[in-house]
């Protein structure tokens, strides 16, 4: 599958990267730097510091913490904004569509029941879906450098030598 969002630094030296792996050792106290951006959307995804996997993001539902407990990361720079509940809305309506296209073709199913079916399932849906939305959209703007943050890649320490 062809990795999108994957961008021309996340393939310099893809393969001194490799070769070299296995030859840096991480100090004690060093930071597990995603290797690409599906890495840092999957811990934004799941909650936890895009930056170093360990700490929460969230110190409320939908409230990122200021600042990462484990590696400092000021998360204050985000800006989501309006698209973690567009991005919900667009996947539960993708979901959605086929269930209630199911169901309403279905014999013997009153609007009654098909409304205590329907609407429950959306709003599961949607509120479940929009703490993840907003975790990998946070986790994007900083693996991409947006709003304030610092771009960091973890081969920054292999490419400085390079001319």
């Amino acid at each position: 599958m062809p990795d999108f969002l994957q961008t021309m630094a996340d393939r310099v030296h893809s393969s001194r990267k490799e070769s070299e792996a296995g030859l840096l050792q991480k100090p004690c106290g060093a930071i597990d730097l995603p290797p690409t951006s599906w890495a840092a959307l999957m811990r934004g995804l799941l909650g936890r510091c895009p930056r170093c996997r360990e700490a929460r993001l969230f110190a409320r539902f939908l409230k990122p913490v200021a600042r990462c407990a484990r590696c400092d990361q000021d998360w204050t720079h985000q800006q989501a904004d309006d698209f973690p509940a567009y991005v919900s809305i667009f996947v539960t309506g993708h979901v959605m569509a086929p269930i209630v296209i199911g169901l309403t073709g279905i014999d013997g199913l009153s609007t009654l029941a098909l409304v205590s079916i329907i609407l429950p399932l959306t709003l599961i849906l949607t509120v479940g879906l929009i703490q993840p939305a907003k975790g990998a959209i946070i986790a994007l703007q900083w693996w991409f450098g947006m709003h304030g943050f610092k771009q960091e890649r973890p081969d920054s320490i292999v490419d400085e030598g390079d001319p």
